[in-house]
């Protein structure tokens, strides 16, 4: 068997970059090395799922309060055991344990970074032999080196991981990940068993026809997406296009969301605090809110290229005006926060006026 040298394996590509930045130490390189182990593993149970005892209900939910599958439970496991026993992770969150799992042993203190996954993004799908994914995003901890982790390590924005990727087990087994020198994608060779550099460079579209939502869920008939998150996000990824998750039947709030309404409350609990005449709470607390949320999301959006914004400004004819949107949507979030602040100025109100009697 011949073997294609113009072609760079996972650990062959992470090497090769660690000669291109001469302060690395090669950690981050080996964590992503041990999520591509896992990943291996993971596939070869997948592929066979409908031969073994592994489909089906585990008879718990998870923290999303979705069913746990049988194999969500092996993938969680395999993930777990291979960054255990490695020397570049400090502790795991996963979205099939309540808690997170501190690493704590001589040589995991040591590591600086700590790891967030999905381990079966989609396993609803298994029985239908339909893509499913695994999910993950590595932050640098703010902890102190040398001592266990902390649950401040991985309570950090997303905009502060160091690498993000996923793994999607399809028609082929394809590992994905970023970090901020790009964005490259391995397919799983079965002939030698590693991922391969097949995608590098990837950029998504600056415009596409891929519309992935979740419509007409709840009722009798569902029109279906892909329903795993991790194929239509790399579908889009590749030919262009836009995911969403708007508020269901079941789910009103959606399950792709900023917690918008706790400017809201927030607002609501200042005001009816602190005394304030009524016009002067609505004013106050809109604007406080929609200038904080404007310098955010336009933090975010800065950072990120304006990508999202860019792609959901099309949707509404607004061509490059992406701005638009920003000003709208802080609008729109100052409005809520300062009729909030109006409510809870004139509950405060009227509280005061029932202690007077």
């Amino acid at each position: 068997m011949s073997i294609n040298r113009q072609v760079l394996t996972l650990d062959e590509f992470t090497l090769q970059q660690l000669r291109n930045i001469p302060t690395a130490t090669g950690e981050l390189s080996r964590l992503l090395r041990d999520i591509g182990l896992a990943a291996k593993r993971i596939n070869v149970e997948v592929n066979k799922a409908g031969l073994v005892d592994i489909l089906g209900d585990y008879g718990t939910t998870n923290i999303q309060g979705e069913e746990v599958k049988k194999l969500d439970i092996y993938a969680n496991n395999q993930l777990i055991g291979v960054l255990k026993h490695g020397i570049s992770c400090a502790g795991i969150g996963s979205e099939e344990m309540d808690e997170i799992e501190i690493f704590d042993d001589e040589v995991s203190n040591q590591s600086k970074y700590v790891c967030l996954f999905d381990p079966l993004d989609g396993s609803s799908n298994i029985d239908v032999n339909v893509s499913i994914g695994t999910i993950f995003g590595i932050y640098k901890r703010v902890s102190e080196i040398g001592k266990p982790c902390t649950m401040e390590d991985f309570l950090q924005p997303g905009v502060k991981q160091v690498a993000a990727g996923y793994i999607v087990y399809g028609s082929s087994t394809m590992l994905v990940y970023a970090t901020r020198r790009g964005v490259n994608g391995f397919t799983l060779d079965p002939q030698i068993g590693e991922f391969c550099l097949s995608h590098p460079n990837i950029q998504c579209p600056s415009s596409g026809k891929i519309y992935s939502v979740n419509h007409a869920t709840g009722g009798p008939y569902t029109q279906r997406y892909i329903g795993s998150m991790v194929a239509d996000v790399h579908r889009n990824l590749i030919k262009g296009g836009i995911f969403t998750y708007p508020g269901t039947i079941d789910k009103p709030k959606g399950k792709l969301r900023l917690f918008w309404y706790a400017y809201a409350i927030t607002t609501f609990i200042i005001f009816m605090a602190i005394p304030q005449n009524a016009g002067k709470s609505f004013i106050a607390g809109g604007l406080t809110i929609a200038i904080l949320f404007l310098l955010m999301a336009g933090k975010l959006d800065f950072d990120n290229d304006h990508l999202l914004s860019k792609k959901v400004a099309e949707i509404f004819k607004l061509k490059d005006n992406y701005w638009v949107l920003l000003l709208l949507t802080a609008i729109l979030n100052g409005l809520v926060a300062g009729f909030a602040a109006l409510s809870g100025s004139l509950f405060r109100k009227m509280l005061s006026s029932k202690r007077r009697r």
